[in-house]
């Protein structure tokens, strides 16, 4: 049977998430700052036909949007990632075979659909969408999902529908002839270049150009990417597996010189981490963290350092894991230095039905794993932070800037959107 894969592509998503409970920032400029307010990482499209750059510093671009009228949000993560939670289920009532490939796509199979009209089915699911989580998408379908790639980019920017069908082996090359060879999904800025060098400029030519060659200068990865352009699908739907490794790290807002806001915001990022550890049902068997100056104020005297500790047994327990990093950053701190960032590390992640006896430490941890399950009900179900340790503090000055953040409609409580 033929594959048919179609990517799911939510539209300017943060953006789109800020319009869906303010109706007023419609046809309205909206840029979405990263962490710390620094820099743009989300535009609608009225903000990207002002000329703003993506990736850009805020305080350069300031002034530009000052005058246009921008509206401006910080991120907003909570409500963002709830947001994607939302679109994801609703696709699987459509959908079985999924693969949520980022926070706004998701990679479909349709070789079970393939008697009835895929173009009409693409439409209805994305008019579901809209209708269900107010979020706008772009559907392509292809025979791969590198192709699937380039046909929801087609749906995107060139159709009123926002569905693109490109199964047809005339309309790939087609528009294959027209896309630069750096836009293809998979292709480096540096492989880019390399290509060019070589006369491949193009989707098409680097389609027809010889598989073997395109391994020798550009590895497996360049072969399967021809193989797909040609509709010899390579790359299947992926399920998420467990991370190895959970990193939790963030900037401060404004630099800190105590132990203590240091152990605060340690403490956070750590039952983050943790929660996301339990989410995956995994354990962890070691700690990282690290604490750093601002590297690029060298005026300022500059200190980085790094600690790592075992433990004795896996665990995914939050008050075990908060005083093995308190220990590590007791290790780590020192006095005189304006510290930027910290950040912690669950290492060696196995599954949490794992058991290895220890022959000098006994193991009893049914009582915290029934805490740690009670804990994660009660922030899942009134919203994350509802309880938390007393070592995350309660003021927390040290918290990333987000001065434009939009309230957490579907996370917070005290946040939901009003009506009067």
């Amino acid at each position: 049977m033929t594959k048919i894969f179609a990517l799911v592509d939510c539209n300017n998503f943060y953006a789109s998430c800020e319009r869906v409970f303010n109706p007023a920032l419609q046809k309205r400029p909206v840029v979405v700052l990263s962490n710390n307010d620094g820099c743009i990482i989300a535009r609608s499209n009225e903000a990207k036909a002002l000329g703003i750059p993506m990736g850009a510093p805020y305080y350069q671009n300031k002034e530009l949007m000052k005058k246009n009228g921008v509206v401006v949000f910080s991120s907003n993560y909570q409500f963002y990632g709830d947001m994607s939670l939302r679109v994801m289920d609703s696709l699987r009532l459509f959908v079985p075979d999924m693969e949520v490939y980022s926070i706004d796509e998701a990679f479909l199979r349709l070789d079970g659909f393939a008697h009835h009209d895929l173009f009409d089915m693409a439409v209805t699911i994305r008019t579901k969408l809209h209708q269900w989580t107010g979020i706008p998408t772009s559907l392509g379908i292809a025979p791969t999902k590198t192709l699937a790639k380039i046909a929801n980019r087609y749906a995107k920017k060139n159709t009123q529908t926002g569905v693109f069908d490109m199964r047809d082996p005339q309309l790939q090359s087609h528009i294959m002839s027209n896309l630069p060879v750096e836009e293809l999904w998979g292709i480096s800025h540096r492989w880019g270049k390399k290509l060019r060098a070589l006369g491949i400029q193009t989707a098409l030519q680097l389609r027809d150009s010889d598989p073997k060659f395109i391994r020798r200068n550009f590895s497996l990865v360049g072969e399967r990417i021809v193989h797909e352009l040609r509709g010899l699908s390579c790359l299947d739907l992926e399920e998420v597996r467990p991370k190895k490794n959970i990193m939790s790290s963030k900037s401060f807002g404004k630099p800190i010189t105590e132990q203590q806001q240091m152990e605060e915001a340690l403490a956070n990022y750590t039952a983050r981490a943790c929660e996301k550890l339990r989410g995956q049902h995994s354990k962890a068997q070691g700690i990282s963290v690290f604490i750093k100056t601002n590297r690029f104020k060298q005026s300022e005297p500059q200190y980085y350092n790094a600690a790592t500790l075992g433990f004795e047994h896996p665990t995914s327990d939050t008050a075990y894991i908060l005083q093995a990093g308190k220990k590590l950053l007791n290790i780590l701190y020192r006095k005189g230095y304006r510290y930027k960032k910290c950040g912690i590390m669950l290492l060696d992640i196995v599954p949490d039905h794992y058991h290895q006896d220890h022959l000098f430490v006994a193991q009893d941890t049914a009582k915290a794993e029934h805490l740690m399950k009670v804990l994660d009900l009660v922030n899942q179900s009134m919203g994350p932070g509802t309880v938390f340790h007393a070592a995350q503090g309660i003021k927390r000055d040290w918290q990333m800037r987000n001065d434009n953040r939009s309230p957490r409609y579907t996370t917070k409580w005290n946040e939901l959107a009003r009506v009067f």
